[in-house]
């Protein structure tokens, strides 16, 4: 339980200092697919998050509207649904859980 405290501490703190979620799971060894997992975590938590500096590097402005008008126009925060919904070969689904995490901090929290 500690080391789960820390590394959310870690994560909110480097979020707030603008570093990459990359170079964030390399320095703690783990995949980013983790980091996505400890960060909706700490969004479901009630903690809200702002990843837009992240996601302005690796999401097209234009991409980021068209996945954050679908979740607020959808039923349920499915990830699946979105993915069948957007394109399966438009979106990863890393992409779309950054962008539910954006959601949710801006409109959920």
């Amino acid at each position: 339980v500690v080391n789960k405290s820390v590394l959310k501490v870690y994560i909110i703190q480097n979020i707030d200092r603008k570093i990459s979620l990359d170079d964030m799971a390399e320095a703690k060894g783990i995949t980013l697919s983790a980091m996505i997992n400890e960060i909706e975590s700490i969004v479901a938590s009630g903690t809200r998050i702002d990843l837009n500096y992240y996601l302005n590097e690796v999401i097209d402005p234009d991409r980021q509207q068209e996945v954050f008008d679908y979740f607020r126009a959808a039923e349920t925060d499915s990830l699946t649904d979105a993915h069948k919904y957007l394109g399966e070969n438009e979106y990863s689904i890393d992409e779309l859980r950054l962008m539910r995490i954006k959601f949710m901090s801006e409109l959920g929290n």
